[in-house]
């Protein structure tokens, strides 16, 4: 049976109506970005306590940290981003969240990505190596002009790196926006790697964004695939559906409720059990 969990931010920034639209939904997990306008790397101890009391009175459990990680040019001070980066491992551990979504850094030239290869792998193996520490696992996703936004970078960081806590996130959408056909072009390559999958779809021909099964990311084939693998990780629901920005985004209620019955909706098409 495959759990659902999903970006709760793009509810609504107070993180009680994100736990009653969840509830609603049935759904029991999300992936935790932020609340009350203020990104996961920001909360203080006292915000940490008060999500941790909030989502076990819900019975709700966090599958992921959606952190900010990586979101930063290459030239960033390395030592200060390892730093943010283990605050929001502590918060994870304290929510029992295994694993820390990131980034792969922004490279100085988008036309030649290539030419910051080397720093970039310095400082994703800088992560790694703290992931290791702050016992959880990286989830490195295929961000649009990001160094890993393709398919083959993505391979190259992963196999690069070479670390047991540095795993992949699917991303389809954002391969669209990149030019890219997921499954055609990217499954059979990343799949090996993937542990994670964001759920929303976007249009080749314009980059909007869309619910699942409605854009050109092959949403359909590569749940089949997956099945077919013997897949058993968790689906996050990322909508974008009224805004998306380099923070994130934002659907409200209703739309993030259009995202959940389109994704389920394929799922049910193909008699696939999910909770």
């Amino acid at each position: 049976m495959w759990t659902l969990s999903g970006f709760a931010d793009e509810i609504s920034p107070d993180l009680d109506e994100q736990v009653r639209v969840l509830t609603e939904l049935g759904m029991s997990q999300l992936e935790l970005r932020g609340a009350w306008d203020t990104n996961i790397a920001d909360f203080d101890d006292e915000q940490v306590e008060r999500i941790a009391r909030t989502l076990d009175g819900a019975g709700i459990a966090v599958s992921s940290i959606g952190s900010p990680i990586g979101k930063v040019p290459v030239t960033a001070d390395l030592d200060e981003h390892v730093a943010r980066f283990r605050r929001c491992a502590q918060v994870g551990r304290r929510l029992g969240a295994p694993y820390v979504r990131v980034f792969s850094f922004y490279p100085r030239d988008a036309h030649d990505p290539a030419a910051d290869r080397d720093t970039v792998l310095r400082g994703m193996s800088a992560l790694a190596a703290a992931a290791e520490q702050e016992g959880v696992v990286l989830l490195h996703e295929n961000e649009k002009a990001i160094y890993g936004d393709v398919p083959e970078r993505c391979l190259d960081l992963v196999e690069s790196v070479g670390s047991p806590a540095l795993r992949l996130t699917w991303d389809p959408a954002n391969f669209v926006q990149c030019g890219v056909r997921p499954f055609t072009e990217g499954y059979e390559m990343l799949r090996p790697y993937v542990d994670y999958i964001q759920i929303k779809d976007a249009i080749a021909a314009t980059g909007e964004v869309v619910p699942a099964g409605k854009g050109d990311g092959e949403v359909a084939r590569t749940v089949a695939a997956l099945r077919a693998d013997g897949f058993d990780g968790c689906f996050s629901l990322e909508p974008h559906l009224a805004q998306a920005h380099a923070g994130g985004g934002f659907s409200g209620p209703e739309l993030f409720a259009t995202a959940h019955a389109a994704f389920t909706g394929l799922l049910r098409e193909q008699d696939i059990p999910f909770r």
